[in-house]
């Protein structure tokens, strides 16, 4: 897979349009800098080497992952390195969600899942998108990662 565009292409029809939805949200709303790949066999959003050398610390020659976007068996996921790593933006994700759906946020350690494709809340997925730059993601993830 090369491209957002394939993996889009390859969804079930009644996942096409929302998870289209859903990227070009992503895309409107992250700051500049992150640079939009396939990763992981899906989309994704990484700090690029041009911009952090050192790449991701498991695999150095790989760029430093930020945000995924997976369309799964029973739900889309929405995978935010930042909420993982950083409590005041996991505190914020769950002040904020019950602002804009009716239904109960749905998540894992980085991981937001989205089971009813009818109710995904778009505006707080751009409000989220928008919350950490590029230099402000390494500066988290340098202060999780022991580098030694």
């Amino acid at each position: 897979m090369d491209s957002v565009e394939k993996y889009i292409s390859l969804l079930p029809d009644e996942r096409k349009e929302v998870f289209s939805q859903m990227v070009n949200i992503i895309r409107e709303h992250l700051p500049a800098g992150f640079q939009e790949q396939i990763i992981y066999g899906m989309p994704g959003w990484v700090v690029p080497h041009s911009m952090y050398p050192s790449g991701y610390h498991v695999d150095p020659t790989l760029p430093l992952p930020f945000l995924n976007l997976a369309s799964q068996k029973h739900h889309i996921g929405l995978y935010h390195m930042g909420v993982y790593s950083d409590t005041s933006l996991l505190e914020w994700v769950n002040q904020e969600y019950s602002k804009h759906s009716a239904t109960k946020l749905d998540m894992g350690k980085s991981c937001i899942r989205f089971k009813n494709i009818k109710k995904i809340p778009f505006e707080f997925i751009g409000l989220l998108c928008s919350k950490m730059t590029p230099q402000d993601w390494i500066q988290q993830y340098e202060s999780s990662v022991n580098r030694s």
